[in-house]
């Protein structure tokens, strides 16, 4: 298990990371209105949360693992002193324009459901949601027996999860769409088409209604 700034280190290391998040960033950015407000939920060390920041959006900040949150104050420490950045013990303490959730923050999820209608309650008409999930369909993992044990219950049921310290569970798009439902419609799923099987994660776009 990383600490904080074990994390931190890690993944500002690895240029795969580093791209993706670039992306994931460059999205959320072109989806927000001049000065609206974020919840970076899941924030890990505050690095998209900084990125916010400094385009002009005040962010909200959640991040329940305490060693993430005890670096995330150190990596933020200006922002927070200004409010630019501001820290939330839970995600109802605030009202904004977007949610964001990057790197498998909501794999951690074994059901949406009410994630989506407590986000309902915080995300602004016409707000959004925008996160960044493992891609269950990626190609690079079929080289694993977990992978290769699940894919026809994948396509059948649309999910699937591994026993393990972490956790995690794999999603088919249309599971979030159906959890998002009736506050949140999907509005864009990226990659598409054949590129699904080439990136390891996608990025789910749900819109509030």
């Amino acid at each position: 298990m990383h600490t904080g700034e074990a994390y931190h280190e890690v993944i500002q290391a690895s240029r795969r990371d580093l791209l993706t998040r670039s992306r994931f960033q460059r999205l959320a950015l072109s989806l927000l209105p001049p000065g609206g407000d974020v919840l970076d939920f899941g924030a890990g060390t505050g690095i998209d949360a900084r990125t916010y920041a400094a385009h002009g959006h005040r962010t909200f900040v959640y991040e329940p693992a305490a060693s993430m949150q005890e670096y995330l104050f150190v990596h933020c420490r200006d922002e927070l002193e200004k409010n630019t950045i501001v820290a939330v013990d839970s995600p109802q303490s605030c009202k904004v324009t977007a949610v964001t959730a990057n790197f498998a923050v909501l794999n951690h999820f074994a059901d949406h459901a009410k994630l989506f209608a407590d986000l309902a309650h915080i995300v602004a008409d016409g707000g959004f949601v925008l996160a960044s999930l493992l891609n269950p369909f990626y190609l690079g993992d079929a080289r694993y027996g977990w992978w290769r044990g699940n894919v026809f219950k994948l396509l059948r049921e649309g999910r699937y999860s591994i026993p393990s310290e972490s956790n995690i569970h794999r999603f088919a798009p249309r599971i979030l769409s159906r959890a998002a439902a009736p506050y949140f419609r999907l509005e864009q799923r990226s990659p598409g088409g054949f590129r699904m099987a080439t990136q390891l994660y996608m990025f789910l776009l749900f819109r509030r209604i």
